[in-house]
């Protein structure tokens, strides 16, 4: 049964804060999650923190082990359909960036998810993320637009938050043009992408301009602090371990003193009032668990209206497995019926 850490979310949902990691013991991953991560050590991967930043964006991800799994299941390869797919460029801070336009099936307008992928802001792009966006553009019926940004260390903070943000606004001005409604617009990404749709949030709010009807933060990151119960107990979990996140922040924030106190960096360190509502997702068997907890408790303080939820058996970027992992599907459906609620607002 799914453990979950649900708060007031307008809709009439409480219970308590109990998603936290407490015991020492890291948890073992349920069989189904297990059998991608036996795939992904049989690919052979050079651990991320022995590579620079060129050698990581190349070794294997939970993606390839995904796809590695559904040929040794004699299963289809090909992608969850959706209505259409088109790929553009936006004008990010500096320069332009590629943006995936994933439409459903029907006449709209429809709704939009502007969405950022995962990586430490430092590996991964579109690709990896694509199972992600196909999956919630046909169960929340929306426009998921996925947009890349520039990475670290070539591009350290700010360059990434600064593209998410001009990212959003360009959602906000052109969704009318692939069919979309600029008056139902959220925000979403997973891990570093949560972290960039957090930070779009609380940014909007600071300039003024229209905020999204909804944050889905999906394993964030909200905090440098590699110290947590989650830290401490899933240290050493896989696909996600403590010594990535050290160095991803190390190439992240390349030093910069200021950005690790920075809100717009790691919105822990924000004031949290007057935000859209969210929904938090955490996997059990993730460093990150902590992050994910304690920003949506400290949503609720502020009076954000938030759902927190922990899938258990799980670890880091479980999210867009659901062609061979069932808590994915079941991690989309509550992503999904939180976006409908808000878009039919």
């Amino acid at each position: 049964m799914i453990s979950r850490l649900t708060f007031a979310v307008g809709f009439g949902l409480t219970a308590a804060l109990t998603a936290t990691a407490q015991d020492k013991a890291p948890a073992k991953p349920d069989a189904q999650m297990q059998a991608v991560l036996d795939q992904l050590a049989a690919l052979n991967g050079k651990p991320i923190p022995q590579c620079t930043p060129e050698e990581a964006r190349k070794q294997p991800t939970p993606t390839d082990a995904v796809t590695a799994l559904l040929k040794k299941q004699g299963k289809s390869l090909d992608p969850e359909p959706v209505g259409s797919v088109k790929d553009a460029m936006y004008p990010a801070a500096m320069g332009n960036q590629p943006v995936r336009v994933y439409t459903p099936k029907g006449d709209g307008p429809f709704p939009v998810l502007a969405y950022w992928h995962g990586g430490g802001w430092v590996i991964a792009d579109l690709d990896t993320y694509d199972s992600s966006c196909r999956a919630l553009c046909n169960a929340a019926n929306c426009i998921v637009a996925s947009m890349d940004y520039r990475r670290a260390p070539e591009h350290p903070f700010p360059a990434a938050a600064d593209d998410a943000f001009a990212g959003y606004h360009w959602v906000l001005k052109n969704a009318a043009t692939w069919n979309g409604d600029p008056e139902r617009v959220a925000v979403g990404g997973e891990s570093a992408g949560g972290n960039l749709a957090a930070v779009t949030t609380l940014r909007a709010r600071d300039k003024g301009l229209v905020l999204p009807v909804h944050q889905l933060l999906v394993y964030p990151v909200t905090d440098n602090n590699l110290e947590t119960p989650s830290y401490v107990k899933n240290a050493a979990a896989k696909p996600l371990d403590k010594p990535m996140m050290k160095w991803f922040f190390a190439h992240a924030v390349n030093n910069n003193s200021s950005a690790a106190i920075n809100p717009y960096a790691f919105p822990m360190r924000a004031q949290l009032a007057k935000l859209p509502p969210a929904t938090v997702l955490n996997a059990e068997i993730d460093p990150l668990l902590d992050d994910g907890v304690k920003y949506a408790a400290k949503l609720k303080a502020a009076g954000v209206p938030v759902t927190q939820q922990t899938f258990p058996g799980v670890t880091h970027e479980f999210f867009g497995m659901g062609a061979v992992v069932d808590k994915s599907k079941e991690a989309v459906k509550v992503a999904a019926d939180a976006l409908k609620t808000a878009f039919a607002k």
